[in-house]
């Protein structure tokens, strides 16, 4: 979506033309899960002047009871009236950055963290970080009750189209939906799995990227909800078909010039990218348990269905961690495949930024590129190769978050703590639970 620069005179101006009447305050939490406020648009010259507050004891992993009070700061140029119509009148979203009541950024608030990790880039001479997303997500029919079943909506394959993708009616709304809101949607298909989809949209600074990504997944549960359908996010909803990816483009730039390419270098790359690159490698461990954030995320990356499970990279090959697409000039860009969309793009960019500006600072240098199949090398070939496994498990990984004061760094204390403790738990009472595939192994042998 194009960044307007609106000025509070515009929005006034915009809420009287528009007849809107409700204005949803949205952030988001540790966890990734989009918060509102809604407020009635009497409440707009407040939510202007920065004092709308709220109670941050009730967000997970916010503050505690005792230090409840934060404040909503919008950022004006995410001004967007839903095109959804409500029967009251038309709502509209700014989406906020979280302050103390002593007007200092909120150390828990994840879109603020970002913009920290984006003051380090810009102390580093660059201007900006670009990002484009590529989200897949399933659709599973609703039964009469409005339960979410198990039962997929069609049978399709990759780019397959009617009659066989019956998604493609709700996936066509929802791409007009999202074109109506300023999206440049640059690509939308089937997906290998049946009932999967993805729809790729036009690359933005990094900020305005992740805003746009938890406003597609909005868009995207709204309308299947009206196809009754239900769109979900967890990477492997279903087993033994392909699991649901976010792999993520970026790029670094100096003004007008991307700062990954270099027309005289290797590939086409300037020393830039490969040290952006090195640092990728580096901590690839750690970042996984950010950019892949819940237990089932695991279940997604295991060999066979696409998904990268060791660190490498190529030029051409698919089944390493971090891929060069063909492209050059400005569309020079690194390819991260492990991301799944479960993870809070906020704080997914902030720990990928934080790992290639560490590898930029300390000049790494990536191993060599790896162009044959990863998937049918065996251990000691890998070993040779200088590629490591990605975490197996959740509990791995934050392991190895721990172990990386970089990207411990790039969470920043506060929403390291709260994030770890999170997911400490959530590792725990999966470890305790017993699965059908256990009593279906054990019950009668043992």
């Amino acid at each position: 979506m194009p960044r307007v620069n609106y000025t509070a005179t515009d929005i006034k101006r915009i809420v009287e033309e528009e007849n809107v009447r409700f204005l949803r305050l949205m952030f988001t939490d540790i966890m990734g899960t989009i918060k509102n406020v809604e407020v009635p648009v009497s409440q707009l010259e407040k939510v202007l002047d920065n004092k709308m507050m709220f109670d941050g004891s009730s967000i997970e992993g916010f503050v505690r009871i005792e230090e409840s009070d934060m404040y909503l700061y919008p950022d004006l140029s995410t001004w967007m009236i839903f095109p959804w119509e409500s029967e009251h009148g038309k709502v509209a979203r700014l989406i906020c950055d979280i302050y103390n009541p002593d007007g200092t950024p909120f150390a828990g608030d994840p879109r603020g963290n970002l913009k920290r990790a984006m003051d380090h880039m810009k102390q580093l001479g660059f201007t900006s970080f670009n990002l484009g997303p590529e989200p897949e997500f399933f659709l599973f029919k609703l039964d009469e009750d409005g339960e979410i079943t198990t039962e997929l909506n069609d049978a399709g394959g990759y780019f397959d189209f009617a009659p066989t993708d019956l998604g493609e009616n709700c996936r066509r709304d929802i791409v007009l939906e999202l074109e109506s809101l300023g999206f440049e949607v640059e690509a939308s298909h089937h997906e290998v799995a049946p009932g999967q989809h993805e729809i790729d949209f036009k690359y933005a600074d990094v900020v305005d990227a992740c805003d746009n990504i938890q406003t597609f997944k909005l868009v995207v549960k709204t309308i299947a909800r009206k196809h009754g359908l239900h769109a979900t996010f967890m990477p492997k909803p279903l087993f033994g078909i392909n699991g649901s990816g976010m792999h993520c483009n970026m790029s670094l730039f100096k003004g007008k010039e991307n700062a990954f390419y270099d027309k005289a270098g290797e590939m086409g790359l300037s020393q830039t990218a490969y040290h952006f690159l090195g640092g990728l490698i580096e901590h690839a461990r750690a970042y996984t348990a950010v950019c892949n954030p819940i237990v089932n995320s695991y279940k997604r990356l295991v060999p066979g269905y696409e998904a990268p499970v060791y660190v490498a990279w190529s030029g051409r090959n698919r089944s390493p961690l971090i891929r060069v697409p063909e492209s050059r000039g400005l569309s020079t860009r690194l390819e991260l495949r492990s991301v799944d969309p479960s993870a809070n793009p906020y704080l997914a960019m902030a720990v990928l930024l934080e790992a290639g500006l560490d590898g930029i600072e300390r000049e790494l240098t990536p191993p060599p590129a790896v162009d044959r199949n990863i998937y049918v090398m065996n251990e000691a070939e890998r070993e040779e190769a200088q590629i490591k496994d990605l975490p197996s498990t959740l509990h791995n990984a934050i392991k190895a978050l721990r172990k990386d004061q970089v990207m411990v760094d790039a969470l920043g204390n506060h929403i390291y703590q709260n994030f770890v403790e999170a997911k400490r738990l959530e590792w725990a009472s999966f470890r305790q639970t017993v699965s059908e595939w256990e009593r279906e192994q054990y019950l009668e042998l043992y």
